[in-house]
């Protein structure tokens, strides 16, 4: 028999709750098909299976919560007899809503129209109305409940957050370098990269950074890994975790995977991916449990400069401000360029400054080499 254990899909996760199933008693799964969708303080996160096998008993229900490691199904391995499995008792099911001109219940024009401003559907309301009938001040206690809701939400991000930042604070010896890199041969390149792409295809310069970072990676591999047991572990992949403020507060560092070995124009496409599908709340495990090193960009919120806080158990993060136009003297010649100034922020039990400035300097000639960065 082999057990289904919630897993970690973070360092500041201690519990998550069960949204769904994909599947149930007796079917057949494949090593990294999914198995549940469990909502934790960030997103909703799809959990896939690390073993070939068949359903057997599915031990948690929908809105069950959960510490990490609690035992949600087991799968019979090959061989074994399925016998008799059951599935965990399911939820009360909502009463059916009384039938109204909408197909749903009964409900006021005024209220109507209110909760459509509101984005509610109010044909799910339990009205408190003449034989059930959804009035508006049904509307505005919704609108209500719906708000402490996203405001109970922020704060356990805030929480997550902060208990991982002050662990890395406590924990992690940080060292912090940086280095002002100028840009006008990357950007020019991008530009005639861009020229025969569609719009909806082109290469945003962030994706050129995340490259650049991710290929000086490979020559750096102290600062790509995790720091574990009072070691140093270093990652076989390079799997560039991205910082996305969440539209609900806080942010999330999902996973490009395999940053390094992908064309630029693939890395665009994942990255814009990754965006959409982490602000609607749908990641992958993989996704939130491997990266391996984080870069944060703040550029477009107007910053020149900024120096995080690393992520545990990884042991490094790049940062890059904002691209802006400054004077630069270039052989001589006083001249105006576009440049971003890119930091490092990593742990000094793995690495040291030298190393740290010795990689910001790959960065920065990597992007007076563009071309060469594609694999």
């Amino acid at each position: 028999m082999i057990e289904f254990r919630l897993p970690s899909l973070g360092a500041d996760m201690d519990e998550g709750t069960l949204l769904q199933w994909a599947v149930k008693p007796g079917d057949v799964v494949r090593k990294g098909q999914i198995m549940a969708v469990v909502d934790t303080s960030k997103a909703a996160i799809e959990v896939e299976t690390w073993h070939d096998g068949i359903v057997g008993e599915l031990l948690a229900s929908p809105g069950d919560k959960m510490p990490v490691g609690t035992l949600m199904a087991t799968l019979l391995e090959p061989g074994e007899s399925l016998g008799t499995v059951r599935c965990a008792p399911s939820k009360p099911a909502r009463p059916a809503a009384a039938p109204g001109r909408h197909g749903g219940r009964k409900v006021s024009p005024a209220a109507r129209k209110f909760a459509r401003e509101q984005g509610i559907d109010a044909d799910k309301l339990v009205g408190s109305g003449p034989g059930g009938a959804v009035t508006l001040s049904d509307v505005e206690q919704a609108v209500r409940k719906a708000g402490g809701a996203a405001g109970e939400r922020q704060a356990d991000i805030r929480r997550a957050i902060g208990a991982a930042m002050a662990r890395a604070k406590r924990e992690i010896p940080h060292y912090y370098v940086c280095e002002t890199i100028p840009l006008r041969v990357a950007t020019d390149w991008l530009v005639k990269a861009n020229a025969d792409r569609p719009i909806t295809e082109r290469v945003l310069p962030a994706a050129l950074l995340i490259k650049a970072v991710a290929v000086a990676l490979k020559r750096f591999p102290e600062l790509n890994g995790y720091y574990r047991n009072d070691a140093f572990e270093a990652a076989s992949a390079i799997n560039i975790g991205v910082a996305i403020s969440l539209r609900q507060g806080g942010l999330a560092a999902p996973a490009l995977l395999d940053a390094s070995g992908k064309p630029l124009a693939q890395l665009m496409q994942e990255l814009a991916d990754l965006v959409r599908r982490c602000r609607s709340g749908s990641l992958r495990r993989a996704e939130l449990s491997e990266p391996t090193v984080t870069v944060t960009n703040l550029g477009d919120q107007g910053v020149e400069q900024v120096f995080g806080v690393i992520y545990p158990p990884q042991v490094a993060l790049v940062g890059f401000g904002r691209i802006h136009e400054r004077p630069w003297v270039d052989n001589g010649a006083l001249t105006v360029v576009p440049a971003v100034t890119a930091s490092l922020s990593a742990d000094h039990r793995v690495s040291d400054g030298h190393c740290g400035a010795r990689f910001l300097a790959d960065v920065r000639e990597l992007l007076q080499h563009p071309e060469e960065i594609e694999p």
